[in-house]
């Protein structure tokens, strides 16, 4: 795993001679994702100006992660729910003193003073101040300041280096090549991403789409094919299951500032379906300074926490929801920002943020959030919920893995972590695909993948629909309206053990019409997503008016409510939450838990993308669940 670091400055302030040149035996550790688009490169950076180097250490026993997850969550294990302690983890990865040993020697020998030197609390980090200049010595890299048509700026290197016996023991140095794509621009907001409101918003899509059709509210059964409605997932998923354990189960729905929910909104959806809940609020957790903002309203500023928020309360009355809101107005966040709020271990352990990818707390900026970051501010919960994403290829491979063995420890510690899998089938975050070069292209015909669903350690969810003409008794489809379910194969991660034999089948029995110059059909790479749920025709209370809402936004918190109604009857009976979901999803004794989808696609790309087949798919997963099915081979597990 390969964290990554702090707070990105260049502070023209001479620091200590030059090194010598320690270029032997030097190898490339790490290069830039993707070019950034729409930043000139203006000049070299000056040689005296300072960065805040951080050197983040290999950790331990990261190769037991997947093994580790399968003694906890695999239905034929013994270990079965006997979930971790938060030390028994840190414990477990903690980097070794071998490790730390290592670079310390590298560094001092190249002649950084020892005294210059902090490691941080947990052992993760070694962190030195040090100019350009003795960075582009010490790592054999240049640094440029790049220049967006705004005025912003941004520091970054192409590739760095580092001496070949202490590669094994870095994860990776920040701050180098990952290069802030993101520019804030207020007046701009698009429905499928948060567009640039703040810091982070630009490639962190999230949010549903609507088809702009108010709604004359009329709930029947009979509709279900044209509104969904809390009816209609109970009919279409069997889901019938009254928590009674709501003082120990949890579950958290993350949002992103400046996404908010409502309260008004949320009262006129209960008044007309859950009359009960009317007045129920949801519990705010705030994640460096993150507020339920109610200045800026509409469907782009309230239409994911609005969703989220009705639905899941709706079909896990009474149980209480934690809003996981994260960022303040000025700086955003990321889904590192919320790691921190859940793990205080992640904060120092893994050395904090990428000041390209997160927030970073304090924020200096006028009107931030002035206090330090929220780390370890609450346990995790049983249940996340998170409908953000963006494109795998926007991330370094260090950094996705970094965050994704993140996901792993959560498992270990009894979360399941649920992500929805996008909206623009085969393509990326606004329909955007790959040219040969792996580069985004206006003529891309390859295929891109989402991230944290390509993550093996998160359960990835997809988009179906009820078919036009047809009832809640009759087989859904893939979600061919306004949008298409997110799917296909990573290019970072390799085939977990637990999917092994459904993405073979599914490559063998029902080879796509693609080369790998569109897909990576190697047959050894993560498929997503794992399952889906219906996200066609939901009918939401958004800014004052009832709206027809579309997208893997929706399918999220449905399968993330199913999961914590089954949590609480295993907390009832007096077991474990069910933890990370995927290894028993996958297996034989929960084959009969779904419904399976065989009809639709998820084009893009100028393709009709993947094809809905029998079993596990690209497009919509294992299929839909049957939550009584799912509920009693949970509850029979110890």
């Amino acid at each position: 795993m390969r964290p990554l670091s702090f707070v990105l400055t260049s502070a023209l302030v001479a620091l200590a001679a030059a090194l010598p040149s320690r270029h032997t035996n030097l190898v490339v550790h790490e290069k830039r994702a993707r070019e950034p688009v729409d930043w000139v490169l203006s000049r070299k950076l000056e040689p005296d100006a300072v960065l805040p180097m951080r050197f983040g250490l290999a950790q331990s026993n990261l190769h037991r992660v997947e093994e580790m997850l399968f003694a906890v969550s695999h239905p034929s294990s013994a270990s079965y729910g006997k979930h971790y302690s938060p030390q028994d983890i840190v414990d477990t990865f903690a980097p070794s003193d071998d490790t730390i040993a290592a670079v310390t020697e590298w560094l001092t020998e190249s002649g950084i003073a020892k005294e210059r030197l902090r490691l941080s609390a947990s052992k993760g980090w070694i962190q030195v101040n040090a100019t350009a200049a003795e960075v582009e010595e010490l790592i054999a890299a240049e640094y440029h300041v790049y220049t967006h048509p705004s005025g912003a700026q941004q520091i970054s290197c192409h590739s760095y280096s580092v001496p070949e016996h202490v590669r094994e023991h870095i994860d990776l140095i920040q701050p180098t090549v990952h290069f802030s794509h993101r520019v804030r621009q207020p007046d701009r907001l698009e429905k499928r991403s948060l567009g640039q409101f703040g810091k982070l918003e630009a490639k962190i899509h999230g949010g549903p789409k609507t088809n702009g059709k108010k709604v004359t509210i009329t709930p029947s059964l009979e509709h279900c094919d044209e509104m969904i409605t809390l009816d209609c997932l109970r009919a279409l998923y069997s889901i019938n299951w009254t928590p009674a354990a709501t003082d120990k189960n949890t579950f958290g729905i993350l949002e992103l500032t400046p996404q908010a929910f409502l309260q008004s909104d949320l009262d006129m959806f209960f008044a007309n379906f859950s009359p009960s809940q009317v007045g129920t609020s949801p519990i705010l957790v705030s994640i460096d300074g993150g507020v339920a903002q109610t200045t800026d309203q509409g469907f782009n500023f309230n239409g994911e926490s609005d969703l989220d928020l009705e639905y899941a309360f709706g079909l896990t009355n009474p149980q209480p929801i934690l809003l996981l809101q994260a960022g303040d107005l000025v700086e955003g966040a990321s889904f590192n920002n919320w790691l921190d709020a859940v793990d205080g271990s992640f904060c120092t352990f893994e050395g904090g943020d990428d000041p390209t990818q997160d927030g970073i707390y304090p924020d200096p900026l006028p009107g931030g959030f002035d206090q330090p970051e929220s780390c370890g501010i609450i346990a995790p919960p049983f249940v996340v919920s998170a409908s953000y994403g963006e494109d795998e290829g926007d991330v370094t491979q260090a950094y996705a893995a970094r965050q994704c063995f993140e996901y792993g420890k959560l498992g270990l510690l009894g979360t399941t972590v649920l992500y929805s899998s996008g909206d623009n089938g085969v393509a990326g975050n606004g329909g955007e695909c790959l040219g040969p070069d792996g580069q985004p292209s206006p003529r891309g015909t390859r295929f891109s993948p989402d991230f944290p669903v390509t993550c093996p350690f998160v359960t990835a969810v997809g988009a179906t629909q009820i078919n036009p003409g047809s009832t809640v008794n009759d087989p859904e489809g893939a979600c061919e309206q306004v949008i298409f379910s997110g799917g296909g194969f990573s290019d970072f991660f390799a085939l977990p053990e637990y999917q092994a034999t459904a993405v073979t089948n599914f490559l063998t029995n029902h080879p796509p019409p693609f080369t790998s110059a569109q897909f990576n059909n190697s047959g050894v790479v993560r498929g997503f997503p794992d399952i889906s749920a219906n996200g066609a025709n939901y009918v939401v209370a958004v800014a004052g008016e009832f709206v027809l809402v579309f997208g893997t936004s929706c399918s999220a918190p449905v399968v993330g409510s199913m999961i914590t109604l089954i949590n609480d009857a295993r907390l009832t009976a007096g077991k474990s939450p069910v933890g990370f979901i995927n290894p028993a999803l996958y297996s034989d004794t929960f084959a009969d838990s779904f419904h399976d989808i065989t009809t639709g696609g998820n084009q893009g790309c100028g393709t009709p993308g993947f094809t809905a087949t029998e079993g596990w798919d690209p497009v919509t997963g294992l299929g839909t669940p049957n939550f009584t099915t799912l509920l009693t081979h949970f509850l029979a597990l110890p």
